[in-house]
């Protein structure tokens, strides 16, 4: 049974999202106009000139880079509303029709996708979702060469308690926008049918709700409202066919399995785009790609995609660091550190140590030992183990030290580069070919305040990246002191849980993880949003961490001649490829004329904050290519670590404006007998980036972390400091995948 105190939090989590007195809200209103034709055609032109002619010989002609966002959200979205309050000196609304002016005007994007968390989002929120994306592509011109492309979805939200259960957060996003060729309802992850046991009734929220209104709280009265519009809905009915069921139902699919089947119910074209899978505040430690690598829960012909960089941070790099150890007994311990790796639940027990006082020695370990147990089970909040201890208390435990901007609380075993390692040798694919997972590599934003593409420039920290903090430290302390007790009363069994909860408030440790956004690009036949849609769905696409950066990965001597990025080619002989990249445009300050006879002055300040793309004629230099290699496990068991070698190469490029190209083989591919994965990332020289040392930990002799220093998204950092540090921007290649024949592999293990 939920103790009350629980079932308070997780309402409370369901009221933050959007909502407005007796009415929901709506979608805005787009005021920007469409671009100039000759804007458009510009920004191509420049393009050519940038490349040169010898960047695509073979190509005829050659396609164009486009750069987008599919991942944006919305103050539609449950934490998008949180955040938007006062409570976190929140800017207020930012409905979806923001996000079009932002990425046409702001930005400056060929492309966007708006990804509401599907968990909240009403029949009418669809609705207003659907239309505000409808009116987007109204203004953007001729259909065949739009200044802009905006696609519609939502972010199917899944996190589970286990391991086992885990699956991460989806984004799904359909190609077209005419109403006939869309879903009627999004479709949620959370099992809907235990909404009524975990939220008051709906008369009890109307109630709630005009009373704070009485008291003048408008903004969290509409909180309440809203959790009472979705009291109102029903789940939808078990068993029937989702194009079957009512409208104005609330669907769910708990699995990656369910939500498949449920899109083949409706035969629309779409994409379903993993993304966060390394992030820790939602997958629980142990967190391994393999549940999901079945063809139940991988869809190939929809999963095309992944997200490896977003403003949320890194998921890409795998690091063999240890989340726990499982002793003889098969019970989880916690790891003992390494130079590189600080484990939280090691650092609850030296926290616990120094609060034995005069306990005598053998009482004291034992507490030690039991903190240790405590967060572990703690799952992805440990530091509920001691509620009144702050971040900085903690140093820099569970974090990668050596990733380039990474996510909070690394969880190894759902990066992008496990899941290229990783075989199943039980099931096969289309092809017959053991299953793996077979993802073309993207970045986009997950932004949360409709702002899609904000990786232009590294400004205003607060705005343009998702870091929040509460408005003072009375109110953290408050909510410190809430949740504390709730953790207790709950009990360990539900630590999860409750610290799910309380993450919506603890900003101030994830606030240093938090960067503007990343950018797709796509190697595309046109502007048109087929051209686009065809690029993604043959994986002919790459991302960046936010800079407009150029880039071509090519097999030169595939059987049916060059192959680019994302390709599938089955070979014997030496693979030979060719790298092109070219840095992006450094920026000027300010914005374009266009955008400011565009948009009003005042919607420029609350959008763009007077900080838009706008790319001077000089581009920074490429210092260096990377070439990542994984060869995938061949028989059952290899271990992981040994299969991933980054950077397999290094290939300097000097300081050239121009750009860098570059050419390389492995002869070791032929005579391997083993498939293999290849991928690039381009490095820009260094330049000043949003939170681009972290937690900047401070080390010791011995490399020990001894002290950190926080980026505050509340009162402990100035809002005039974006905390910036030098880092090396960068591009990352889709793979190309080569298979080797299969007269020339192994047999395989059998189990």
């Amino acid at each position: 049974m939920r103790s009350p105190a629980y079932a308070t939090l997780l309402a409370l989590s369901f009221t933050a999202t959007a909502g407005c007195r007796q009415d929901e809200p709506t979608a805005g209103k787009i005021e920007g106009p469409g671009l100039a034709t000759e804007t458009v055609a510009k920004r191509a032109a420049t393009q050519r000139r940038s490349v040169g002619p010898e960047s695509e010989p073979e190509a005829s002609p050659p396609k164009q880079i486009l750069f987008g966002d599919l991942h944006v959200h919305s103050t539609f979205s449950v934490d998008a509303f949180i955040y938007s309050l006062p409570v976190f000196n929140g800017e207020g609304a930012h409905p979806p029709a923001d996000a079009c002016d932002f990425a046409r005007h702001c930005a400056r994007l060929d492309f966007f996708a708006i990804t509401d968390h599907a968990e909240g989002l009403t029949p009418h929120l669809w609705e207003e979702t659907k239309e505000s994306i409808r009116q987007c592509n109204d203004v953007a011109g001729d259909p065949e060469n739009p200044d802009l492309v905006a696609f519609v979805g939502w972010e199917w939200t899944q996190a589970g308690r286990t391991p086992e259960t885990h699956y991460g957060h989806k984004n799904v996003i359909f190609r077209s926008v005419d109403e006939a060729k869309l879903p009627k309802r999004p479709i949620s992850s959370i099992d809907i049918s235990t909404y009524e046991e975990q939220t008051p009734p709906t008369f009890v929220l109307d109630g709630a709700a005009s009373a704070t209104r009485l008291l003048g709280y408008d903004r969290y009265a509409d909180v309440i409202s809203f959790i009472a519009r979705l009291s109102d809905q029903a789940p939808c009915p078990a068993g029937v066919p989702s194009p079957d069921l009512p409208a104005d139902c609330r669907e769910a699919a708990v699995t990656p399995a369910e939500l498949f089947a449920k899109l083949d119910e409706w035969g629309f074209e779409s994409l379903v785009i993993p993304h966060g899978l390394a992030w820790g505040i939602h997958a629980p430690p142990g967190a391994r790609l393999d549940v999901q690598l079945t063809r139940a829960q991988h869809d190939e012909s929809r999963q095309r995609l992944i997200e490896i960089w977003s403003g949320h941070g890194n998921s890409e790099e795998f690091r063999d660091v240890p989340e726990y150890v499982v002793d003889a007994n098969g019970r989880r311990v916690c790891p003992e550190p390494t130079k590189d790796f600080l484990p939280c639940c090691w650092r609850a027990g030296e926290l616990m140590r120094a609060r034995c006082g005069d306990l005598p020695e053998d009482e004291c370990e034992r507490r030690v030992e039991e903190a240790k147990l405590y967060a572990l089970e703690g799952g992805v909040s440990p530091d509920l183990v001691f509620p009144d201890t702050r971040g900085d208390d903690w140093l820099d435990c569970d974090q990668c030290r050596d990733c380039f901007k990474p996510a909070m609380t690394i969880r190894p075993g759902v990066t992008a580069q496990y899941g290229a390692a990783i075989t199943s040798f039980d099931e096969v694919d289309e092809q017959g070919r053991p299953l793996r997972f077979r993802w073309g590599f993207i970045s986009s934003t997950d932004n949360h305040s409709a702002r899609p593409g904000t990786g232009y420039k590294q400004v205003a920290r607060k705005v343009m990246s998702d870091v929040r903090g509460l408005a003072d430290e009375e109110t953290e302390g408050r909510v410190r002191g809430w949740f504390g007790p709730a953790q207790e009363e709950a009990g360990r069994a539900q630590a999860v849980e409750v610290g799910r909860m309380f993450d919506l408030f603890d900003t101030e440790r994830k606030s240093s993880f938090l960067y503007p956004g990343g950018i797709v690009a796509v190697h595309a036949d046109g502007r048109s949003r087929d051209a686009i849609w065809d690029a993604l769905q043959r994986r002919e696409v790459y991302g960046t961490s936010g800079p407009r950066m150029l880039l071509w990965f090519d097999l030169l001597n595939a059987p049916v001649g060059t192959a680019p990025m994302g390709s599938e080619v089955t070979m014997a002989e030496t693979p030979r490829f060719r790298v092109r990249a070219v840095g992006a445009f450094r920026q000027r300050p300010g914005c374009p004329e266009e955008a400011e006879r565009s948009l009003s002055q005042s919607r420029l300040d609350a959008l763009c904050r007077d900080e838009c793309d706008y790319p001077s004629d000089e581009r920074h230099p490429i210092r260096a290519i990377e070439v990542v290699r994984i060869r995938p496990q061949a028989t059952r068991g290899e271990a992981v670590a040994t299969l991933i070698e980054d950077p397999w190469l290094r290939l300097e490029c000097g300081s050239d404006p121009a750009g860098c190209q570059v050419e390389f083989d492995d002869p070791e591919f032929a005579s391997s007998a083993r498939d293999a994965v290849y991928y690039v990332r381009a490095l820009q020289e260094p330049t000043p980036a949003v939170n681009g040392a972290g937690l900047r930990t401070e080390l010791d002799g011995n490399g020990n972390a001894v002290r950190i220093s926080q980026c505050h998204g509340g009162p402990g950092t100035d809002e005039s400091d974006d905390c910036l540090a030098p880092v090396q921007e960068r591009a990352w290649s889709s793979p190309v995948y080569v298979d080797q024949p299969a007269t020339k592999k192994p047999a395989r293990e059998s189990s």
